[in-house]
């Protein structure tokens, strides 16, 4: 494998019959999201890899093993250099915000720890905080404190669990913005355990969907949301993800244009500026088939595109069909009467009716 990854091969059954069992790599850098239900092994892989549990196996991060059964070797979990954010921010009641991060950073053996605190303050937006006790704040900002506390060991990688599980709307909606430029700012790798589609979407490069102990698929979160042999239900249903930049504004009409390399898709103004980012959410059951180029309707987003695969659910009316449109992939549903009528094969030329995409707030 290359050091470009690191990676993680886990066995550990246990008395209760639950019985992890897995090996995966995910990127040095960037947001590896571990997805699934509850019980599915998620905070059990996290875990393993701080030392808290040992599985047989190995954990490799950044080069470096931590453990490796072969070699007899098994770091403690103090000796790993890693961050640690659980659901609750768990921070010292008596001491303020900034006695919490330098708890810390007295225990860090690194030598640039200082001047880490000192970034994840900034990178974290909560320098005027931190003469506060935790009473003192919210629970999103106990959060991004406790984060800033783990960053400042200045960590080889960060390990979240559900860090916003116990957040409600509007405080989730206020730290996902502050995860999203930790992750630009870090270069450091980050597995976060969810099962919150809102997180997914918002905040994974990378995606490991796990069930009953054992991964069910992972890669690249737009190519497993394309996936249609394995098809993963993010929330409502099953679709894509794109990303792009609002390039334009019909002030008229209150719509915007989100340039995604290709193609263009005018959806309704939500206020941000054109040339900011933007990431579109397509569901499956929003997506219509025509043969022909349609007119007089009242979708604005219509699409030519090449049938690359089509999956047909067992036992079940539906079907799923991935189409390339311009380079750009948009998974739609549709009956198996409807495939079979329009007669649409792989290899097809179709029109894709893009009835509603979802803007994901920022």
């Amino acid at each position: 494998m290359s050091d470009s990854l690191s990676s993680a091969s886990l066995l550990l059954p246990r008395e209760d019959g639950f019985r992890l069992e897995c090996s995966f790599e995910f990127p040095n850098f960037g947001i590896t999201v571990l997805f699934g239900a509850s019980g599915s092994g998620k905070t059990t892989v996290l875990r393993c890899i701080a030392g808290l549990e040992r599985a047989k196996g190995f954990v490799k991060v950044d080069g470096v093993y931590w453990q490796n059964d072969e070699q007899k070797l098994f770091l403690p979990t103090w000796e790993r250099p890693l961050g640690y954010v659980f659901q609750e921010a768990s921070l010292f009641p008596h001491l303020t915000a900034k006695q919490n991060i330098e708890f810390a950073v007295k225990r860090s053996k690194s030598t640039d720890a200082r001047s880490r605190m000192e970034e994840a303050i900034d990178l974290l937006g909560i320098r005027g905080l931190l003469g506060r006790k935790p009473a003192q704040l919210s629970g999103g900002e106990r959060q991004r404190v406790a984060i800033a506390r783990a960053v400042a060991t200045e960590p080889k990688i960060m390990l979240f669990d559900e860090p916003l599980a116990a957040l409600d709307f509007k405080r989730k909606s206020e730290i996902m913005p502050w995860l999203e430029k930790l992750k630009t700012n870090l270069k450091i790798p980050m597995l976060y355990v969810t099962h919150s589609a809102e997180e997914v979407l918002h905040l994974a490069d990378n995606l490991i969907v796990m069930e009953d102990g054992r991964i069910k698929t992972s890669g690249a979160l737009t190519d497993v949301l394309a996936n249609i042999d394995l098809p993963i239900k993010i929330g409502e249903d099953t679709g894509v993800l794109l990303k792009g930049k609002i390039v334009s504004k019909d002030k008229e009409w209150l719509l915007m244009t989100v340039d995604c390399g290709n193609i263009a898709l005018h959806i309704g103004d939500n206020g941000q500026p054109i040339g900011s980012p933007a990431s579109l959410r397509i569901l499956a059951r929003e997506v219509v088939f025509a043969k022909e180029q349609p007119s007089g309707l009242s979708v604005q987003n219509a699409f030519e595109g090449v049938v690359e695969e089509i999956s047909v659910q067992k036992d079940s009316s539906g079907a799923l069909i991935r189409a390339n449109c311009s380079g750009k992939i948009i998974v739609g549903k549709l009956t198996r009467k409807a495939l079979s009528e329009l007669d649409i094969k792989e290899g097809s030329q179709i029109w894709l009716l893009i009835k509603s995409v979802a803007l994901l707030s920022v």
